[in-house]
């Protein structure tokens, strides 16, 4: 027996028959259904469902993209991603003016198949290093690359949830860093830390990031101090133009701490210290200590800017808050709020 939470007639968002593609909850949607597309895409390989059995299709074909490319292990041959192209009919040429040309969407962990193994891998992987060098990660970067020279000046989004946000988020980076920058709809996205925004109390929890900032700090200029050459503040500045929409939900805690991390930097801003905040918000301690013998390790969950959007409604257990599915819903109670860093 097939689950609804495959099938678009049963679960997708039949109420999006008409895109507007200036409205950021309708971009959301679209974004959140191309990666359920790659979802099922590889839960149509585990199970060997072809042609008319085949259940993906819809979550691209419905908002009117093509399937260019899926992006496949080369170790397992599971599907961790796909590119999409849209298809502009003559009849909306102004109403999708702010469609995208091209989406790369990447999925997150699934727990079933023989993908599971390559999937638990690779999130080991990202904590150990933020899947620097990892061969999933190189396939990801050269698909992406390849896009963006032939998007060149046409809309080109990447997207993805957990485990694949943090894929298009480190894709994303690496483009801003060349001056590139793309629009991100990360969903979920992995923040590698302890979970303070789990605390309940407020006054426990800014002392505990009160504390953590003074200590990254001060560490982080006494490892600069004996060090020459470009520092990481650098990039980190570089990457300040780019402002990726990051969906998270506060009882997920796997994302919940992107809440804590932009909510802290303006608290202390407010209390004067906007200037320690500024150095830690750069840094984990994993990074400065990788720092301080000689190794350069990227903190691929801290970026300067986004557009955080909070889930405020219910969820009934951790499944429901990590889901991919909450995010096409029409009637979620959200609260966004844009963070430039230095602004």
């Amino acid at each position: 027996m097939v689950s609804d939470r495959y099938r678009f007639d049963r679960t997708g968002p039949l109420h999006l028959s008409c895109v507007d593609w200036n409205n950021i909850h309708h971009r959301r949607s679209v974004a959140a259904s191309l990666v359920q597309g790659v979802y099922i895409l590889e839960r149509d390989r585990q199970e060997n469902r072809q042609g008319s059995d085949a259940l993906a299709t819809p979550w691209w074909d419905f908002f009117n993209f093509e399937l260019l490319q899926m992006l496949v292990d080369g170790d397992d041959q599971s599907i961790f991603g796909a590119i999409y192209h849209y298809q502009f009919s003559d009849l909306e040429i102004n109403s999708a003016k702010g469609a995208p040309h091209y989406v790369i969407a990447f999925r997150g962990t699934i727990t079933k198949g023989n993908a599971l193994t390559k999937d638990m891998h690779v999130n080991l992987e990202l904590i150990k290093n933020g899947l620097n060098s990892t061969p999933l990660f190189e396939a990801a970067m050269s698909s992406v690359q390849h896009v963006a020279s032939i998007a060149k000046d046409m809309n080109f989004w990447l997207t993805g949830h957990s485990l694949g946000s943090s894929m298009a988020m480190k894709a994303g980076r690496y483009m801003a860093n060349g001056g590139i920058f793309l629009e991100a709809h990360l969903f979920n996205p992995p923040f590698l830390s302890a979970p303070i925004e789990r605390i309940k109390s407020k006054k426990v929890k800014h002392g505990l990031r009160f504390v953590n900032s003074l200590v990254k700090a001060g560490l982080a200029t006494a490892v600069k101090t004996g060090q020459r050459g470009n520092h990481p503040e650098e990039t980190f500045r570089s990457l300040s133009e780019w402002t990726p929409n990051l969906y998270v939900h506060p009882s997920d805690v796997v994302c919940s701490e992107y809440v804590g991390y932009f909510e802290h930097r303006k608290k202390m801003e407010e209390m004067g210290a906007g200037h320690i905040e500024k150095l830690a918000t750069q840094h984990s301690i994993a990074s400065i200590f990788m720092s301080a013998i000689g190794k350069h390790q990227e903190s691929l969950h801290l970026i300067p800017s986004a557009i955080l959007t909070v889930n405020q409604s219910h969820a009934a257990d951790f499944k429901q808050a990590h889901g991919i599915h909450q995010w096409w819903s029409p009637d979620l109670n959200l609260h966004s709020n844009i963070y430039k860093y230095g602004a």
